[in-house]
């Protein structure tokens, strides 16, 4: 019997991990669909034991989790960490549109490029991260958008060819860009 506790208890913990929004109840259920014999009363008496909760609710806005209950959310510590870019789109005076590419160093708030152009691509992109590489060295992670310039495979492949980690915010959550 202790065995199957201590089984037990350390494959509730790892779902509770995983699924971070789960409380006991579900947690119960998804213990028998792998095969555990146990009720809620059992899971609710280790859930407690362990000092599980669910944590209350947060605004969308403000949330600490992403969509499939994880709850990491990738804050700088130094300068040079983490990197964000984005495009701003705005229209000259003749109605004509322009974009802006800006890189920014998410814990010094510092606008590292900023790159104007009527058309940039996924090249543009590789070409202002390849210069900046020069300059500061590789960050940890680059943080972006799910564009299609961001998201293309060529930016992608070459990024973590640098040896830098892509970071992408949820779809829907600009706010989570520096």
């Amino acid at each position: 019997m202790a065995d199957d506790e201590t089984a037990l208890r350390e494959r509730l913990v790892d779902l509770a991990r995983r699924y971070g929004r789960y409380g006991y109840r579900r947690i119960t259920a998804l213990l028998r669909a792998e095969g555990w014999r146990c009720n809620h009363k059992r899971v609710e008496r280790i859930w407690r034991a362990e000092g599980l909760k669910v944590p209350a609710r947060q605004s969308k806005r403000g949330r600490l989790w992403l969509n499939d209950g994880s709850c990491v959310r990738l804050r700088p510590e130094r300068p040079n960490q983490v990197w964000a870019y984005d495009f701003v789109e705005d229209r000259t005076r003749d109605g004509r549109w322009f974009r802006m590419l800006n890189v920014v160093d998410e814990f010094t708030r510092e606008c590292l490029a900023i790159r104007v152009g009527r058309q940039l691509k996924a090249a543009d992109v590789i070409d202002v991260l390849s210069d900046l590489l020069i300059l500061r060295g590789v960050p940890g992670h680059v943080r972006s958008d799910n564009g299609p310039e961001f998201a293309a495979t060529a930016v992608r492949r070459w990024i973590s060819g640098v040896g830098a980690a892509t970071a992408f915010i949820e779809p829907g959550s600009p706010w989570e860009m520096a």
